[in-house]
């Protein structure tokens, strides 16, 4: 070997032993960070930007579950693990709370209440002066629903490029998670407005590698990359507050609420709501055509 070819791969190998060093850096970064709050999402912003209802909505929560049956895809393996969260009610639960157009009141752990109620009743029961408890608020609402889809591989590829050994690649996976909400009518059981929404998992791979002998029967390898995931809770996240959003819009469209401000109606999310829904809806007619 030329002492300018001992040159050359003396640079690749310090750029590798740096590369590695800075990996194992951030490595040790990211185990020493702590916990942080869970980011918000695009749709939690929308929701924020709704405007104040007339008055609060009791509403209730039994159970919000994922309803998709999928597992997660691993090849050549038997895997019991769910595709998406099953913790879907609290997260429906925040993004209620959140939106500041309902009164939540607690239905999913209601045995848990109750037992607590009996303690209490019971603790009293010995007292001279006996104090009531307050009856428990009723709810006009009844929301249901859940995560009804998990679709992976809805769009695959990439693109790369090699020569002389030297080799770079991007590859991308997209997956889809979809939503249902309604809003029940508790007194007549009446379904006062439905809605569902759908959010997209993009999955990125970057990669690049050298592979050349560099003299007989002496080969040299090196390869780096990096992979990017969406956290799938972050997108049920995401889509359920898309669901309460559209579902708030919805339903005082249909008159099932009122805003504050009779105004608001007009109003640019009124609008942009309105916008994208015509958008999606005229392709389904063409297409049905």
């Amino acid at each position: 070997m030329t002492n300018k070819n001992i040159i050359y791969y003396g640079f690749i190998l310090s750029g590798l032993l740096l590369m590695v060093g800075c990996s194992s850096a951030t490595n040790r970064q990211l185990i020493n960070q702590g916990a942080t709050i869970t980011p918000a999402t695009e749709s939690s912003y929308k929701l924020q930007s709704v405007p104040p209802p007339l008055s609060k909505v009791p509403a209730a929560v039994y159970q919000f579950r994922d309803q998709t049956g999928q597992y997660k895809d691993k090849d050549n393996i038997s895997s019991f693990s769910t595709a998406v969260t099953q913790g879907a009610t609290p997260i429906l639960m925040k993004a209620l709370q959140d939106s500041n157009w309902f009164v939540m009141v607690e239905r999913e752990g209601l045995q848990n209440l109750l037992t607590e109620r009996k303690i209490i009743r019971s603790a009293k029961a010995g007292q001279k002066t006996k104090v009531a408890i307050k009856a428990l608020k009723p709810a006009r609402i009844l929301l249901e629903g859940g995560i009804t889809g998990y679709d992976t591989n809805i769009r695959t590829g990439g693109k790369g490029a090699e020569y002389f050994g030297l080799s770079a690649s991007k590859r991308y996976r997209e997956d889809h998670v979809t939503v249902h909400l309604r809003a029940i009518d508790i007194d007549s059981g009446q379904v006062l407005a439905s809605v569902s929404t759908s959010k997209r998992l993009l999955s990125i791979e970057y990669r690049t590698g050298l592979f050349r002998y560099v003299k007989y029967k002496r080969l040299l390898a090196l390869e780096a990359g990096y992979t990017t995931n969406e956290p799938s809770h972050i997108c049920v996240a995401d889509a359920i507050e898309k669901a309460v959003h559209d579902l708030i819009i919805e339903g005082a469209l249909k008159g099932v609420w009122k805003f504050k401000d009779p105004e608001a109606m007009y109003s640019p999310v009124i609008k942009n709501y309105k916008a994208e829904k015509s958008e999606l809806t005229v392709p389904l007619l063409k297409a049905a055509k």
